[in-house]
């Protein structure tokens, strides 16, 4: 358990390099722990859905335009991460790429809009298309669009 900017409890993925990275990330302000392999990643921070407890986790993102992309890959399992169940609960969120933190609110991409990014994403990180044959369902890709609050 740590703390968000307004002195709040956040719980950090029970995952151990996950946890590890966030807790870099978050204590350096954002200089260290900003890439997974070689390739960026943010500090999502979001609601239970059940809990109602601010939870965070580590993501690889892309970018379209000022919007943030991550991927909802979840190893190529075939269940969803719990982050993007929780995302589609409540999807007001607060992020941290590098040293600035902002809120957000996350969008499921359409069908449409996946094709469009998905070569982008997976170019950023190849190992998404493993995923994608792996899996048997959809891989989610969502948006974060920053938002005023």
């Amino acid at each position: 358990m740590t703390q968000n900017d307004d002195g709040g409890a956040v719980a950090i993925s029970p995952t151990g390099w996950v946890a590890q990275q966030a807790e870099l990330y978050e204590k350096s302000g954002g200089t260290k722990g900003t890439t997974i392999q070689g390739v960026p990643c943010l500090l999502l921070d979001y609601v239970g859905r059940r809990s109602g407890a601010t939870r965070r986790t580590v993501l690889i993102y892309g970018r379209d335009g000022e919007d943030h992309l991550i991927v909802a890959s979840n190893g190529g399992s075939d269940n969803h991460p719990l982050w993007f169940l929780n995302l589609e609960a409540n999807p007001d969120v607060q992020l941290r790429v590098g040293t600035e933190r902002f809120a957000a609110r996350a969008e499921t991409l359409s069908a449409e809009d996946k094709a469009r990014v998905w070569p982008h994403l997976v170019e950023l990180f190849p190992t998404y298309a493993d995923y994608e044959k792996k899996s048997s369902r959809d891989i989610p890709v969502v948006r974060l669009r920053r938002t005023a609050g």
